[in-house]
């Protein structure tokens, strides 16, 4: 699958006379078209509901597109259900799934009317602590534990993951619940992430629907939604074949109408918690090549870093870089394509395939619009940079400016000898 660029040269170099690289830009078009085809492909069930997952890409410009297109959002901390409440969401919008949860953000979210998914059974009587009650509609995640194996040699292990209650503990968390007052329930878990397989979400929904049908035989439970949370990933790799979001859909729905109507379960809604499948391809990290380098190897060193997009450096991943304005030529050159961190791993490519790179050359970044801006930080002194939004029309818009050196020194104390720094 090749990959193209949703954004021109032409029109980088008409951007940077005002926004300097690096920045993010993303697709408000590609955005929108993405959400709706997910929406089609779970239309056979009149409750579903996306809800984008923040912590991905933490932008209220890109959040509100979203919220037009009808999703909701699912939040993990105090400041993520402040922009939810910031663009405006109303009661039931909000999916609250955090983990080692502190009080005051159960107290927030509750106060949002947002739906609270409880990660651990201790968290019931926490909760109640917390609140002086139990919220009439609840959520819990499970945690299967063992080894899932997907087609694609795709693996992960939840019994070594921190999240969730084992099936003892969530029958347990039910009936507890139950008695405390509450009446609507849902069932969340998450199990694998980031997966190019169409086989994933099926077998998420197949092992949630059993359960589901399990609480409510031993418990009573009015289970009203499934909540098949994350997971489903883009192809970072151009020889990665993307998941088919139809045929993921229709996965689900065979399982549904196999364990979920038998069981009398029928009007359940189904939920979704995505935010690498909504946004990373439908975004970019624009960098400009400032140096190179020709020493054991030759390298290209650009205006980004790892403070701009960590995963490369962090976790080895694969992100691919297209040279604007050299698409079509012959990548017979082999860069390693570096940032400035004082770290060796600051790397965005290694040993890849690319074509001639001339300084002053602008390098798109693929797949950088989920955990990209979202996960920078400030070593070595690095100021985030901006992010702008291309919209359908062709506009661009600045949707959050690049940090400032006043932005960084914000949080000191200058009220002594150093307060001349804070006037920089």
């Amino acid at each position: 699958m090749k990959k193209t660029p949703f954004v021109t040269k032409e029109k980088i170099e008409e951007i940077v006379k005002t926004i300097p690289t690096p920045f993010h830009i993303y697709d408000e078009k590609g955005i929108r078209e993405n959400a709706r085809s997910l929406k089609e492909a779970f239309s056979w069930n009149k409750g579903f509901r996306e809800y984008f997952a923040v912590k991905a890409t933490p932008n209220p410009y890109i959040m509100q597109i979203l919220k037009e297109e009808g999703c909701g959002f699912d939040c993990s901390s105090y400041t993520e259900l402040m922009l939810s409440e910031a663009v405006g969401v109303g009661p039931k919008d909000i999916m609250f799934s955090s983990n080692e949860t502190p009080a005051e953000e159960f107290s927030y979210a509750d106060k949002l009317g947002a739906i609270i998914n409880l990660d651990d059974i201790t968290h019931v009587d926490f909760l109640e602590k917390t609140l002086g009650y139990i919220p009439e509609t609840i959520c819990c995640r499970y945690n299967p534990g063992g080894v899932i194996t997907l087609s694609n040699n795709i693996m992960d292990n939840p019994g070594d993951a921190k999240y969730g209650m084992t099936k003892d503990q969530i029958i347990e968390a039910y009936r507890t619940l139950k008695a405390k007052g509450a009446k609507n329930f849902g069932l969340h878990a998450f199990l694998v992430s980031n997966t190019v397989t169409n086989d994933y979400y099926p077998k998420l929904a197949g092992i949630l629907f059993e359960l589901a049908a399990e609480l409510k035989e031993k418990t009573g439970a009015d289970i009203k939604f499934i909540n098949l949370s994350g997971g489903v990933g883009v192809p970072y790799s151009p020889d990665q074949e993307p998941n088919d979001i139809k045929v993921i859909g229709e996965g689900v729905r065979e399982q549904f109408e196999k364990i979920m109507v038998p069981a009398g379960m029928q009007d359940a809604a189904i939920f979704t918690e995505l935010g690498r499948y909504m946004l990373a391809p439908y975004g970019a990290l624009i960098t400009k090549a400032i140096h190179e380098k020709h020493t054991y190897k030759e390298y290209i060193g650009v205006d980004a870093c790892a403070a701009n997009l960590m995963r490369p450096a962090v976790y080895g991943s694969y992100h691919h870089i297209t040279v604007l304005g050299k698409e079509d030529a012959p990548c017979d050159m082999t860069y390693d394509v570096v940032g400035s961190l004082c770290e060796n791993c600051d790397k965005f490519a290694k040993d890849r395939k690319l074509p001639v790179i001339e300084k002053g050359d602008y390098l798109n970044i693929h797949d950088a619009g989920a955990h990209g801006f979202s996960m920078g930080y400030n070593y070595n002194g690095k100021l985030r940079s901006a992010e702008v939004l291309l919209r359908e029309d062709g506009q661009v818009q600045l949707i959050r400016r690049a940090e400032e050196p006043g932005d960084y020194f914000a949080t000191f104390d200058f009220s002594k000898e150093y307060s001349s720094l804070a006037r920089r």
